[in-house]
């Protein structure tokens, strides 16, 4: 049944486009009333939709020769083994977070089912280490693959009591509160590191 149903991106623009408002764009979505909003909503607007880019442009690292996961040495990684790398900055973040990657150069849907099953033995154990910092309330796994071709999959963590930041917007606020203290990272990054080698 392939072809006979689908996405089309120009048909899809061409309706956003039809439902701008009288300020000349989209209605906020839903989204901005939930209490876990992280912005202020007054003069937020959503941006004006773009035409679709097609063909899409290529990712960083579409070939394993351009690929900078692929060069890293073992030691700029938190834990390895000979299938699979986790990866968390040396440098601190604001929240505890990690990601996880394939050792050879595949994309999700590259994986077999070996891998696919080896994969999420590796999620739940990263699961586990995050959930076992004490503070810790929630453990949040992310998927994107728009930025980089190879496998990537984010794992983080949310302090406990800390409501306002449950649920999808946890990234933009890892990205706007201030960074954790070095020791304090650096302790994190170690148990990450032995309770995945355990």
């Amino acid at each position: 049944m392939a072809g006979q149903f689908g996405l089309d991106p120009v048909a899809i623009t061409l309706r956003a486009r039809e439902a701008y408002g009288p300020g000349g764009s989209l209605a906020l979505p839903l989204t901005a009333g939930w209490p876990i909003f992280p912005f202020e909503t007054d003069g937020l607007r959503m941006t004006h939709l773009r035409d679709p880019v097609l063909p899409e442009p290529p990712r960083n690292g579409e070939s394993a020769e351009d690929c900078s996961t692929c060069r890293l040495p073992d030691d700029d990684f938190a834990w390895t083994d000979e299938r699979w790398l986790v990866s968390m900055p040396a440098e601190p973040m604001s929240l505890p977070g990690v990601v996880l990657h394939s050792r050879a150069h595949l994309d999700f849907g590259d994986l077999d089912d070996e891998q696919a099953a080896e994969m999420g033995v590796r999620l739940i154990r990263i699961q586990r280490a995050l959930a076992a910092i004490e503070g810790v309330g929630r453990v949040h796994v992310y998927k994107w693959g728009d930025g980089g071709a190879h496998l990537h999959i984010f794992v983080v963590a949310r302090p406990v009591g800390m409501i306002q930041l449950k649920g999808m917007f946890l990234t933009t606020w890892m990205h706007a509160l201030p960074p954790l203290d070095p020791l304090t990272w650096a302790a994190i990054r170690r148990h990450v590191g032995t309770a995945l080698g355990a």
